[in-house]
Order: C-alpha cells, then structure tokens, then sequence
C-alpha cells in the first residue's frame, strides 16, 4: 500500500494534507508563542507524529489485509484530529484573541473540541467505508443504556451550557447557592461537569452545574462590586434613638472596608423586651472576600463610641452584685482617679499658672474618653469648647493641601491638642486621628470659665502661653511661609477673644 495515498471508499486521502497539517501548526505555533507558549500545539503534535510513524509503517509487507486497514484508519483518525485540534486553536487563541475575547469559558472550549473529535470520528469512519447510521441502528440497546448512565453527566454538561449564555456569574465573582453560610464562594472556574469555588475559609467546593442550574443564585458581586453589609446592635431604651444613630453613623465612618457611597446608615429596627432597642447597622463595601474582618472592625468601633457616650450593651442575663463599699473606700477610689488626672493636667504649658487649688478642681470636673485606632477625634474646620489631654496612647495631626493629606506630626501621652477653640471658639486648625487606643482627659469650657470667672488676670498668662504655641501650631500643622505679627500685637487680639468668649 502507498503510504502517501490511502484508497478507501472511493475515496483518496493523499499526503498533501500532512503538508497542510504541518503548515497550519507551524502559523499557530509563531503566534500561540508570543501568548502562552508551545504548551497547546504538544497534543495535535503528538498524533501527528503518530500518523507519520503509522503511515511508514505500511511501507513495509509486515501487516495483514485486515490489519492494514486498521492501521491506516487510525493513521487517517490521527491526521484529521490534528488538523481538529489546530483549528480549535487558531480560532479561539488567534482569531478571538485578535478580537479581544481572550477569556472564552473553558466549558465552551472543551464542548466545541468534543464537537470536532467527534464529528472527525464519524468522517474517519465513512471514509473508511463504514456508515455510522447503521451503526447506530444495530445498537440501540447500547445507546439506551449509555444515554441513561450519562444522564446526569449530560445534565451537568447542558447546565453548564445554559451558565454560559445565561453568564448569571463569571470568574472572580462571589455567589451563594443555597442557605447554608459555607456554601458561599469565590469561582474559579466553569467547565464541562462542575463549577469550582473557593470558599471563605479558602477551601475549593466543585458543584455540579446541575445543582447549580436549579438553585437560587445570588451574586454578592453583580451589578456592582459594593454589597451590603448589616449588622444589629442592642443599645438602652433610655438613650434617644438620634443619639444612638449618631454615635453609630460617626463610629463606623472610615473603618476599615466601610464605603463612603452609598453612605452607612442606621434603621431604629425593633424594640426586644427586657433588652432594650435594636438597631439595624447597614453599610457597603466593595472586600466581599474580607467582609468578616470588615463586619468584626465595624463592632468594635461601635462598642468604642458606646463605651464614650455611656451607652450601655443591655444583655439578657442578669448578674445581681451585692458588694459593699465603705465611704473611705470610695473616698480613696476617687482620689486615685482624681491623682491620675491631675498628673496629665500638669503637663500642660498653658495651665501651668494655675493654682493648685484650681488645676485639682479642673482634675475633677474633667471626663475620661476612650477612642478606638483609626478614629477621628476632631475635624478641621469643625467648631468645639472641649480641649483634650493625652493620657495613654497617640494621636496623628493632619490637614488637607489641594486634594492630598499631609501629615503634620504626632503626639502622645502628656501632650494636648484643641486648646485654641475651647480658649477662643474658633474652628479647629488640623484634623486630629487616633493612631492607637486612646484615653484622653476632656476639659470642657465651663471648667475653664468657672476658673477664668474667679480669677481674671489668669486670662493674661494664659494668652501669652497661648501665643507661643500658636505659632509653632501655625508653622507646623498649616505650613505658613507668610510674615508671622508681632508678639504683642497677637497678645492683645488673642486676649480680646479670651475675654469676649469667656464674658469676662
């Protein structure tokens, strides 16, 4: 037998067409090359290596009639699945890859090659001289029990169609198939049988695409990559509702994940016997796939704010305490505190003048404020009568230039920071943010006017103090490059404030 022409059905299958076979994969391998490598050309690589060994075996008088023909039918099926398996490849890594349409579902790809084998199997096969029809008819019985076996394969492979022209989701997206919480899950991949998903404990789930054709879908990603996040809070019935969703909306702005836009919001939700009042936290963000440490930072700057305001958790368990304390007890208790706020008082410059007498009577009428990491205490441009002393942790300044933040420096535990606004009543110069867990000693302005009320001249010494920080306040926090005033004339206007604010 001729190696390079094979006679069968009347048909002539001559060695041109591994010419072609050649021709086409050395295009697809220059351009597949430059995209993924040769990884792709080694299979229709082999079978036509295959065929060429094939066809030089029957060079040689060593095989049978039958068994000649068996050989160059597989040669023939060997040559045409090349070719197959070439033009898959130049359409979809060449042709749709010039298109921009380099990401073709895998499923789709693995259905238009089964499609090609199979119909380069039948062509094989009437070439060869045999009909696949009668094929077919002589073994109905075959195809019955093969199609009842494969019933839920092609289900699944014909679910996996549907996803794909459906596209209800793609790779990258984050879904829900059913109720239960594990079964949420970033896909990976869509192909012929299943759908693979990483899940949030970064185990990989594959689930049949049957399953997955039948259940309600829901995907956290689509039509936008912001979902919403709700959580709910208990707070005291005797707290006003509009404090409550103050201290919230305040506590959750800027935590970690917490979008801008839309902006959070609190819904009064119900009101639970023996418990208090649920409140209803909702909020967006775009880190589906971190939203437990979203929703977990969330909470704890809520409970900060809470722990601030003196807003209590109410719980449904009752501890009943009964302990006794003695006066001297409390006494001593007190005096403790009232000590620890008199050292951080005494640190500041400008109350330096003080009297004892009036720095412990500051020592007890100030607050104790807590602040959580990443807060912001106060805002520039906002107008407030409170000053704050640092009693443990530390603070970031900071101000806007054009568009872009500045840092303008830090400061810790025994330095202060709003005195100008609780001394004048002006806006604040710099935003204030907390860069770890704060305690902080609140001096309000009528501590300061009960003082300032009794004692006048206190108001001179404290205006000159106030100047000398001002300006390296002005230096550092605004950057000023202008012409500073004269001392004494920023002493006289800065004492006029002191004076008119305090009705002095």
């Amino acid at each position: 037998m001729n190696p390079f022409a094979l006679v069968s059905g009347g048909q002539i299958w001559r060695g041109e067409a591994v010419g072609v076979a050649l021709a086409v994969a050395m295009m697809l391998l220059v351009a597949l090359l430059r995209r993924r490598g040769a990884s792709p050309l080694r299979l229709p690589a082999a079978m036509l290596c295959v065929h060429l060994a094939l066809l030089a075996s029957l060079q040689f008088d060593v095989f049978t009639a039958g068994a000649q023909r068996a050989v160059a039918f597989v040669a023939l099926l060997c040559l045409l699945a090349s070719l197959g398996r070439l033009a898959v490849l130049l359409f979809f890594d060449v042709l749709l890859a010039r298109r921009g349409e380099e990401h073709v579902p895998k499923i789709v790809r693995d259905t238009a090659q089964g499609g090609v084998y199979l119909a380069v199997f039948f062509f094989t096969l009437r070439a060869s001289g045999v009909e696949p029809g009668s094929l077919l008819t002589t073994s109905a019985l075959l195809t019955a029990a093969l199609g009842l076996s494969l019933q839920d394969t092609l289900g699944n492979l014909f679910a996996g169609l549907a996803i794909q022209v459906q596209r209800p989701f793609a790779p990258g997206d984050w879904v829900e198939f059913d109720d239960k919480a594990p079964h949420i899950g970033r896909v990976i991949e869509v192909n012929w049988r299943a759908t693979r998903l990483i899940t949030l404990d970064d185990v990989e789930v594959t689930v049949p695409n049957g399953l997955l054709a039948k259940a309600p879908l829901v995907n956290f990603t689509r039509p936008t990559r912001a979902s919403r996040r709700s959580l709910y809070v208990y707070a005291s019935s005797e707290v006003p509702p509009h404090e409550v969703h103050v201290a919230i909306t305040k506590a959750i702005e800027g935590s970690f994940g917490v979008l801008t836009t839309p902006p959070p919001t609190v819904v009064t939700n119900r009101f639970v016997p023996d418990t208090g009042i649920e409140y209803w936290v909702r909020f967006f963000t775009d880190r589906f796939d971190l939203r437990d440490r979203i929703d977990g930072e969330a909470r704890d700057r809520i409970w900060y704010a809470f722990r601030r305001l003196g807003i209590e958790h109410p719980a449904t368990q009752r501890r009943v305490l009964v302990e006794q304390v003695s006066e001297e007890r409390r006494a001593r208790e007190a005096a403790v505190w009232i000590d620890r706020r008199l050292r951080s008082i005494r640190k500041v410059s400008f109350l330096a003048t003080l009297s004892d007498s009036e720095m412990r009577s500051l020592a007890e009428e100030c607050r104790m404020r807590l602040y959580g990491a990443g807060e912001v205490i106060i805002r520039r441009g906002e107008f407030g009568k409170e000053f704050y002393v640092i009693d443990r942790g530390e603070v970031e300044l900071s101000a806007m230039r054009g568009e872009s933040t500045i840092t303008l420096g830090r400061l810790d535990a025994g330095q202060f920071f709003g005195e100008r606004g609780a001394m004048t009543g002006e806006a604040r110069v710099a935003t204030v943010t907390a860069v770890t867990d704060l305690e902080l000693l609140v001096i309000t302005h009528e501590s300061l006017q009960r003082i300032l009320q009794k004692t006048p001249a206190i108001a001179d010494t404290l205006s000159r103090a106030l100047v000398d920080r001002q300006r390296d306040v002005e230096r550092r926090l605004l950057a000023s490059d202008s012409v500073e005033p004269g001392a004494e004339e920023d002493e006289t206007q800065l004492l006029a404030r002191i004076r008119k604010f305090f009705s002095l």
